[in-house]
């Protein structure tokens, strides 16, 4: 099972963020547990100085801005 982390607040670039990979996740029919990660302590504490933020099993993909469908789909490809 792959662990997907969306950092961020909940403003609509995160929200966004959260719905292509929600998309991109049922399209692809991966296993995978997508985790908000909303605390800005938390956030910071992991390096990240931009939102939206999207780590896969730990490995940071994306900062400061919405992945794209396509983009989301090379991270598991």
């Amino acid at each position: 099972m792959k662990k997907i982390e969306i950092f961020g607040t909940g403003c609509p670039n995160c929200q966004k963020t959260e719905d292509n990979i929600k998309r991109v996740v049922d399209e692809m029919g991966l296993d995978a547990e997508i985790v908000k990660v909303e605390d800005m302590n938390e956030i910071t504490e992991r390096g990240v100085m931009l939102t939206p933020a999207v780590a896969v099993d730990g490995d940071m993909k994306i900062t400061g801005k919405v992945p794209s469908e396509e983009d989301i789909k090379d991270w598991f490809e």
